[in-house]
């Protein structure tokens, strides 16, 4: 089984790249959506939480909004959440991914926007970044947020550029259609000839 990591800014068409994985039969692991039900239901992540941002875990359940505040007070707190989460994550995916192995599977992707900071990417046989135009971008938040031009702009700006990720990444798809189906299709064919070299 390949494992692909897929990244790349928000906007940019990621949702549709992992639809044409799972279309060929694919299995798409969602870091967020895993880390999500880690803090839900891993007892270890919460306690290790819980002793660096004190006050945010009552009860064995994690006080989102406490943790916001604690985190979003500097970078360093920031940093600190990602050095407890990202090994969990990464365990936890590593798990996942023996399992499509043993299911069958011919291909698995990482849907991870920190996927070389967070060390997923050590999981990964290839990476594939997901681009498109700036403009394109502030377009596509705004209309699937319902936020306004200037939040929109301020999400994209605080994000990497493309340099970041063309450094570290094997391949690239560039999502330049104006129609969400015609990047599907290019992704399709894509992952279609990545996976007859698997």
């Amino acid at each position: 089984m390949k494992v692909v990591g897929i990244t790349g800014p928000t906007g940019a068409g990621k949702t549709t790249a992992l639809r044409a994985v799972e279309s060929l039969g694919g299995v798409v692991f969602d870091c967020d959506r895993v880390y999500g039900e880690l803090l839900d239901t891993s007892e270890d992540l919460l306690d290790a939480i819980g002793r660096r941002f004190p006050g945010t875990v009552r009860d064995g359940r994690l006080d989102r909004r406490a943790l916001a505040a604690a985190v979003f007070q500097s970078p360093g707190e920031l940093q600190a959440l990602n050095h407890i989460a990202h090994p969990r994550v990464a365990a936890e995916l590593y798990g996942r991914l023996e399992k499509a192995r043993e299911s069958g599977a011919l291909l698995a992707a990482i849907d991870a926007i920190a996927l070389f900071e967070s060390g997923l990417s050590g999981l990964c046989d290839d990476t594939v970044f997901v681009t498109a135009p700036r403009e394109t971008r502030i377009r596509r938040i705004m209309l699937r947020d319902g936020i306004d031009r200037n939040y929109a702009e301020a999400r994209v700006n605080a994000q990497r550029d493309d340099g970041y990720f063309e450094r570290r990444c094997a391949h690239k798809l560039v999502n330049d259609f104006s129609d969400r189906q015609e990047f599907f299709l290019r992704c399709q064919e894509f992952f279609r000839r990545y996976t007859k070299n698997v």
